[in-house]
């Protein structure tokens, strides 16, 4: 059955940098997407990407910051590589992953039927 299962989480520095990387297993969906979510607020999608031929899609609050991208070894595993991480940028970081997404849908988390436990990303003044 398909697995998802995210890490990577820490706590860095303010304007530091940090890539988490999600375990898509067996390697199925293409559908690949990051979320977030911080005490009190709603989850968020942060990149999405329908590997390996699509060009990604970004939230407006990463955009130029965060990438997201896909071994080309193995293509289980699809990165999101965060810089210049700031306070706003605390929380649980979920992956999640689909058989099938349009694109209007890629940040959208019920889209999604697959998702990871999360992993925590803390960033300190």
């Amino acid at each position: 059955r398909v697995q998802v299962a995210e890490s990577g989480g820490a706590s860095v520095a303010n304007g530091g940098s940090l890539t988490l990387t999600c375990t898509n297993s067996p390697y199925i969906y293409n559908y690949v997407a990051w979320f977030r979510e911080a005490p009190g607020k709603s989850r968020e999608g942060v990149a999405a990407i329908f590997t390996p031929h699509d060009e990604p899609v970004y939230g407006d609050r990463v955009k130029g910051r965060f990438t997201i991208s896909q071994n080309k070894v193995d293509e289980n595993l699809v990165y999101l590589h965060m810089n210049n991480l700031t306070r706003e940028d605390n929380g649980t970081y979920y992956c999640a992953a689909g058989p099938y997404v349009s694109r209007s849908q890629y940040l959208d988390p019920s889209a999604y039927g697959f998702w990871g436990q999360g992993t925590n990303v803390t960033v300190s003044s």
